[in-house]
């Protein structure tokens, strides 16, 4: 019961991680029209690192670190935060959110290959049905989302999404094998006061902060809704998640964030939904489900154990 109990919980904190993950492509490019990238990296993670702080001192953690664990906290701060943004940020230049939000659920094929490699994690029959069914639905989604030719559909921009994809299978493996020996709270603290550090240069060189007069109360609320939500609890819940899951479980929790995507891409930024995009995001979901049968079945005998 404690086991179902701690692995319940951890997926709760992956589902609201990815929940926040999906909307932030919304917010990014809303915020886009009128700030860079790094501007925009470099302001949201300033206000996820201000929150993490309070909160740590606000529940009295200890906040200084080993410097032998220094270079483990660089190491994700440069994966997980400063090059995974900037791919991103970058790619929403070019590409909308709703197809930014179904690209990056390619990210778990990484991950299960990474964790085979470096975890020594298991490929289960279960796992790879539930992948392809969810890769399934991903393509019907993609395909259909615009009327364009496969060739117009290679830009730039999509380049970038799947290479963030694959850059974030490394961090969440990376996250499992350095084995950091402090709370995900001040981990993922250091982390975006390392992102911050390395993309503050780049907000200097471009002045971007001249911009920053130039946005209303709705870009404002993007911004805060990225620092605190997405910088700060999305990160810092996906680390504890990871305390308790196997990196490629916690990884398939990412089929789910283009639903999240979708839906506040519609609602925020009046993107078009087809009918096609509905089943296959139902593909998604149930891939999900396949994958994670072990979770279902504990569920499901649940009654059997009272």
């Amino acid at each position: 019961m404690a086991n179902f109990s701690g692995k319940l919980t951890s997926s709760l904190y992956a589902l609201i991680s990815i929940s926040f993950w999906g909307v932030s492509f919304v917010s990014t490019k809303a915020v886009l029209e009128k700030l860079d990238p790094f501007s925009i990296i470099v302001i949201r993670f300033g206000i996820g690192a201000l929150f993490l702080l309070s909160i740590i001192l606000l529940q009295r953690n200890r906040l200084l670190v080993s410097l032998r664990y220094l270079p483990h906290l660089i190491v994700l701060g440069v994966f997980g935060v400063f090059v995974h943004q900037v791919l991103q940020a970058t790619a929403l230049l070019a590409i909308n959110a709703s197809s930014a939000g179904w690209l990056i659920s390619f990210s778990p094929i990484f991950t299960v290959i990474l964790s085979m490699l470096f975890l020594h994690e298991r490929m289960t029959i279960k796992k790879a049905a539930g992948m392809i069914l969810a890769i399934f639905g991903v393509v019907l989604v993609t395909t259909s989302g615009s009327g364009q030719s496969f060739e117009i559909q290679i830009n730039i921009g999509f380049i970038l999404m799947l290479l963030s994809t694959l850059n974030w299978a490394v961090y969440s493996v990376l996250v499992k094998r350095l084995k950091i020996p402090y709370p995900p709270l001040v981990v993922t603290f250091y982390m975006s006061l390392i992102g911050l550090i390395l993309t503050t240069p780049f907000i200097i060189r471009t002045k971007g902060w001249e911009a920053l007069s130039l946005l209303n109360y709705t870009e404002w609320s993007h911004l805060i809704f990225l620092g605190v939500f997405v910088s700060g609890i999305a990160y810092w819940y996906w680390g504890k998640a990871l305390e308790v899951l196997e990196a490629s479980k916690v990884s398939m929790f990412l089929y789910l964030e283009p639903i999240t995507t979708l839906i506040a891409a519609v609602l925020i930024l009046h993107e078009k939904v087809f009918f096609i995009n509905v089943v296959g995001g139902i593909v998604i979901i149930f891939g999900v489900i396949v994958v994670n049968g072990q979770l279902v079945r504990i569920l499901f005998n649940l009654n059997k154990t009272k």
